[in-house]
C-alpha cells in the first residue's frame, strides 16, 4: 500500500487497505459533518494508518517524545486524508495542505486550493473531524479531567460573565462547565483562524449558552460585522463544540 492510493468504499483501489476505520459520523447538518476518531490505542491500525501519512507527516511524527502523540497524530491525519481524498474525488498523492498566515490548515488537490473545509480537535482517546463545503470553520473536544484549580484558570482566560458562573458551580458541575466554556471558546479561534494571537479572554460566549441553552449566534467584540454560529456539543464522554462564520444574509442556523 502506498501514499499515492485513492479511498474508495472501505477500500484502497490501488492497494490492499483492509476497509477497518477508526472513525465514524458524529454529527451532521446541511453540509456540514463531524466524525468522531477512536484514539484507542491498536499497534495494527496505527501501521496502517501510519502508511498513509506523507513526509511531512512522518517528520511531525517523528518529533513526537510520548506514543500517545504519536498515535493521536497518526490516527486522525490519516483518517483527514481518507475522508478528504473522498469528497474531493482525488488519489492521496494528489492531496497536500497549505497553511494560512496564523497556521490554520488547508486543503489543496495537486497544488489548487480545495473550497473544503476541515478542522480537527483531539484529547484524550478521541478525536472529531468536521468538513464543511465552505466557509470558516471550528471545532474543539477537550476531555474533562478534575483536580485542577478552575476558579484560578478561569480567571486569566473567561470574562466576567463567564467568572461568575464558574464560581457559582461546585464539584463536578464546575469541572462541566469549565470545559464546556473552553470548547466554546476554543471552536470560536479556530473558525476565526486567528490562533491565540487573540487572547479568548477579550470575548465572551453568548449569554444564552452560559445560562445553559446549547446553541446561539456570536460575533467577536472587534468583528462586530462577522457572525458567526456557536454550538455546544458537549456529551458525556467529553466536551465539544462547533462554530462556524455566517454568510453575509444566512440566517441563523437554529
Amino acid at each position: 500500500m502506498t501514499a499515492g492510493d485513492t479511498w474508495s468504499g472501505g477500500t484502497w483501489s490501488g492497494g490492499t487497505w483492509s476497509g477497518d476505520t477508526w472513525w465514524s459520523p458524529w454529527s451532521a447538518a446541511g453540509d456540514s459533518l463531524i466524525l468522531h476518531v477512536d484514539l484507542r490505542p491498536d499497534p495494527g491500525r496505527e501501521e496502517e494508518a501510519y502508511s498513509v501519512l506523507d513526509d511531512a507527516e512522518r517528520a511531525r511524527w517523528s518529533r513526537f517524545l510520548h506514543r500517545g502523540a504519536r498515535r493521536q497524530h497518526t490516527l486522525c491525519r490519516a483518517a483527514l486524508r481518507i475522508n478528504l481524498c473522498e469528497r474531493l474525488g482525488c488519489s492521496n498523492r494528489e492531496l497536500s495542505f497549505g497553511c494560512l498566515e496564523h497556521g490554520k490548515p488547508f486543503a489543496k488537490v495537486n497544488g489548487t486550493p480545495s473550497n473544503v473545509s476541515f478542522n480537527v480537535s483531539h484529547s484524550g482517546r478521541h478525536g472529531l473531524i468536521a468538513f464543511a463545503e465552505q466557509g470558516a470553520l471550528g471545532v474543539d473536544l477537550e476531555v474533562r479531567a478534575s483536580g485542577r484549580d478552575f476558579d484560578g484558570i478561569g480567571s486569566s482566560v473567561y470574562r466576567r460573565r463567564e467568572r461568575r458562573a464558574l464560581s457559582a458551580a461546585a464539584g463536578s458541575d464546575k469541572a462541566y462547565l469549565f470545559y464546556r466554556l473552553w470548547s466554546l471558546k476554543e471552536a470560536l479561534i479556530k473558525a476565526l483562524g486567528t490562533g491565540f494571537s487573540l487572547n479568548p479572554a477579550r470575548f465572551e460566549v453568548p449569554r444564552r449558552i452560559i445560562e445553559g441553552e446549547r446553541a446561539a449566534e456570536f460575533r467577536f467584540p472587534h468583528l462586530p460585522s462577522d457572525r458567526f454560529w456557536l454550538e455546544d456539543m458537549g456529551e458525556p464522554r467529553f466536551a465539544a463544540a462547533r462554530a462556524c462564520r455566517l454568510a453575509p444574509g444566512e440566517s441563523s442556523l437554529a
